[in-house]
């Protein structure tokens, strides 16, 4: 039986009289809407909408998969590689333990509603090393926006052949986070030459913006002696906040080219060639200078200098509470006219300290950065008694017996 067509109200009946009373009407054309399929929200005379929940998806990456399976957590892939091919917007990679071929290039965007997540399941165990016939210069290359790499470890000791990695991480695109991995041993034994490399890097070459860089642990990165290979590396909008440096060649965090409005907070930098650069020139897609800056409860210790301004840099740059000491060509070099505030010369005392091995960089209960971060920063860790200075605030050894710490 074929729908049934109203007339218009005003000619049912005759001129000025509605057929129905208006909650009957309303009920009738409610029901030859759905029947025709042409409703609209407007149409239904309905405030409410109905909006449709983002679709979240999730891939599974195991040593123990193989890249003919559909990636599920029963089937799951071999390969990052694979994954980064079917992802969408939405999507969490989740990867297992174990070695993974590096030289990956991960390129689909997600969205800012439905990031795309690659996530080591277990923190530093899914270790990306290099492959046999390396065939280019970065363990990963991002170019995909609105995508978080987290946990990871970026091995780069065990060269086989072929290219030699000059970074780490690399990250081209936008709105990314580069979260709680570990990078280490990259570009050690490579000729120092004025192209560079970095175990992490954020750049605005590809006009990628606003990146995050946290929470990770950068060392043994770049040749002895070598100005040109960095830590972390940034020449964009950022966020460089708790991540932990040493044993550096050029600087441990380094901002040049189209870097400006960067926030340089709560970082531990040791044992490098330079601290921290706050630079800017040559620039990309921006006139200059690297103004906005803040650079704040940083610990920057036993470099050969301590915290630099190079190149054009704007009078808005602000350093505080910084402890910066031990610097050996210099704790401080910044433009004519600018200042420090809050500044603790003294050394940090950490836990278990050097330049080889694995240093312990947690704060010892004598340390003077203890409490002497700046307040009011939201993100900026602290022992109860105020913010701490570095990556790692002071925490006292919890009572015998598990009692908890207030």
């Amino acid at each position: 039986m074929p729908p049934t067509r109203l007339p218009p109200p005003a000619l049912a009946g005759g001129p000025g009289r509605l057929p129905l009373s208006l909650p009957g009407w309303l009920t009738v054309c409610l029901f030859c809407c759905l029947l025709l399929g042409s409703c609209r929200a407007r149409e239904a005379l309905s405030e409410d909408l109905v909006v449709p929940e983002l679709v979240r998806s999730k891939l599974y990456v195991s040593p123990a998969g193989s890249d003919s399976n559909p990636g599920t957590e029963a089937e799951p892939f071999r390969t990052l590689a694979r994954a980064a091919q079917v992802v969408t917007p939405g999507t969490t990679v989740h990867v297992a333990p174990g070695e993974y071929p590096g030289g990956l290039r991960t390129a689909t965007s997600g969205t800012p509603e439905a990031r795309i997540v690659y996530q080591s399941t277990v923190r530093h165990r899914a270790r990306i090393v290099p492959p046999f016939g390396s065939r280019t210069a970065s363990a990963w290359d991002n170019r995909g926006d609105h995508v978080d790499i987290v946990g990871f470890e970026i091995d780069g000791s065990q060269y086989q052949s072929g290219t030699r990695w000059l970074h780490g991480i690399y990250n081209g695109a936008s709105h990314n986070g580069i979260r709680d991995n570990l990078v280490h041993h990259i570009a050690t034994d490579v000729p120092c030459e004025s192209k560079g490399g970095a175990g992490i890097g954020v750049d605005s070459y590809f006009r990628g913006v606003q990146a995050e860089v946290t929470g990770n642990r950068v060392h043994d990165i770049g040749p002895p002696g070598c100005r040109y290979v960095h830590g972390i590396y940034v020449s964009t909008r950022a966020v460089v906040r708790h991540n932990i440096v040493y044993r550096v060649a050029g600087a441990g965090i380094h901002l040049w080219h189209d870097a400006s409005h960067v926030l340089v907070a709560g970082n531990t930098v040791a044992a490098s060639g330079t601290g921290i650069v706050v630079g800017g020139g040559d620039y990309y897609h921006t006139k200059g200078p690297n103004d906005h800056t803040q650079v704040h409860d940083n610990i920057v210790f036993d470099n050969r200098q301590g915290i630099v301004e190079s190149g054009a840099t704007g009078p808005h740059n602000r350093y505080r509470n910084n402890l910066v000491f031990q610097n050996g060509g210099g704790d401080w070099k910044l433009a004519r006219g600018r200042r420090h505030s809050g500044t603790v010369a003294a050394p940090p005392r950490f836990v278990g300290y050097s330049r080889t091995g694995t240093p312990d960089f947690r704060l010892s209960g004598t340390s003077p950065a203890i409490g002497r971060g700046l307040t009011g920063q939201s993100g900026v860790r602290g022992s109860g008694t105020g913010p701490d200075i570095g990556a790692m605030p002071y925490e006292p050894e919890r009572p015998a017996g598990g009692g908890n710490r207030r």
